[in-house]
């Protein structure tokens, strides 16, 4: 039983990891379920068998490459940071150039919206970043009321998405996703600086 359990969850990654290489590389309409059993050196069947659908694995890779981007080791000048605004700016810095590699791009920004589904994707970020933005809107702004920190989070959100579609199409997107976060400082600033004035 753990010997098959094994070969499964091994199968499965094979899968995954051959489809992911193939969306990166040639993008989702020109992959196929018969090109990526070849590649895996698997029955076309034994696919269908994990995955119901040439769609339910790429959102099975497109959630996967979102919680690497996630889970992407901090820098130790990143870890060092101690005020909230400069974490998330640490953070969004590292989003915008992950998100502006080739395959990343196409899984994330180009494919997903369309394979998932724009409220399917938003959803799914959401999932994977949503929590750790509200932590951080939430030490920045200490004591702000729920509702405020919903409607920050959703802009910031927002805002880093397009951020990203527009890093993913710079000739600099390094240059660009530097400038971006310097502006998301200072806007992050003033929030901070009325939400004191306010209290």
């Amino acid at each position: 039983m753990v010997r098959q359990q094994q070969r499964r969850e091994a199968t499965i990654s094979t899968i995954l990891q051959t489809a992911r290489a193939l969306f990166a590389s040639r993008g989702f309409a020109a992959t196929t379920i018969d090109g990526i059993a070849a590649e895996s050196a698997l029955a076309k069947g034994a696919v269908y068998h994990h995955f119901a659908s040439k769609e339910s694995l790429f959102t099975a890779v497109m959630e996967a490459v979102q919680a690497d981007v996630a889970n992407a080791p901090i820098p130790p000048s990143a870890a060092r940071l101690t005020d909230p605004l400069d974490q998330i700016v640490a953070g969004v810095l590292r989003y915008l150039i992950a998100t502006s590699e080739p395959g990343v791009r196409r899984i994330l920004l180009i494919d997903g919206p369309a394979v998932v589904g724009w409220q399917k994707w938003r959803e799914i970020d959401a999932r994977i970043f949503g929590a750790a933005a509200r932590a951080a809107i939430t030490r920045a702004l200490d004591g702000a009321k729920a509702a405020e920190i919903d409607a920050i989070v959703h802009l910031l959100m927002g805002s880093v998405t397009e951020a990203a579609l527009v890093c993913a199409a710079s000739s600099r997107p390094k240059a660009q996703a530097r400038a971006f976060v310097t502006t998301l400082r200072a806007m992050l600033e003033g929030v901070r600086a009325e939400h004191l004035r306010a209290r």
